[in-house]
């Protein structure tokens, strides 16, 4: 018998998968609003000369210290009242590369079962509903929200169509749960 524990089982991860110490990233937000950014110690700044980071570009500032979500970091964002809050921002796992021309999927291989056709999407617009209320989507293929102006937006995908009978009358119906705000629109 060997020295190993046959019950043992190492995880699927890579080394470089999980760093042993993350970069931290400590957030002040001061009085004026502006957001105070350093990494590690060292201030990071805005990618604009003359501009600073806000609230509203947290998003874009999230994306920029982990690089586009390919690092994980451990973010520490300190308020005025003085209430930190402390969170991990893991990596995304990155996306496999497209397949190129000279390596097609052949019909009724593996590989061509696996690939998906991307979506032919049909924008269907209507206004009048009741900001942030629930929409139905009919034929009742989705379902989406109010934008805070009461506009609503849904986007379908044609193969979602397909069940409609190509006679049919090729009409999509924005239902307001709330309002009860109906917009028929046909589609192509």
């Amino acid at each position: 018998m060997s020295g190993r524990n046959s019950l043992h089982r190492t995880t699927s991860q890579q080394p470089d998968e999980t760093p042993v110490v993350l970069p931290h990233v400590v957030i002040a937000v001061t009085e004026s609003g502006a957001l105070d950014v350093t990494v590690d110690g060292t201030a990071f700044p805005p990618p604009a000369a003359g501009s600073e980071w806000t609230r509203g570009t947290f998003g874009p500032l999230l994306d920029a210290v982990t690089k586009d979500r390919t690092i994980a970091v451990r973010i520490e964002v300190r308020e005025v009242d003085g209430t930190v809050f402390t969170d991990l921002i893991r990596a995304r796992k990155p996306t496999p590369p497209q397949p190129t021309d000279d390596d097609p999927a052949m019909p009724g291989t593996r590989r061509a079962r696996r690939t998906k056709q991307p979506p032919v999407l049909v924008e269907v617009t209507g206004e009048g509903f009741v900001p942030g209320e629930d929409i139905a989507v009919a034929v009742i293929v989705s379902r989406t929200d109010a934008t805070g102006t009461g506009a609503a937006r849904a986007l379908l995908d044609k193969h979602q169509l397909d069940s409609v009978p190509p006679e049919g009358p090729g009409e999509v119906v924005l239902y307001g749960r709330i309002s009860g705000t109906i917009v028929v629109r046909r589609v192509p």
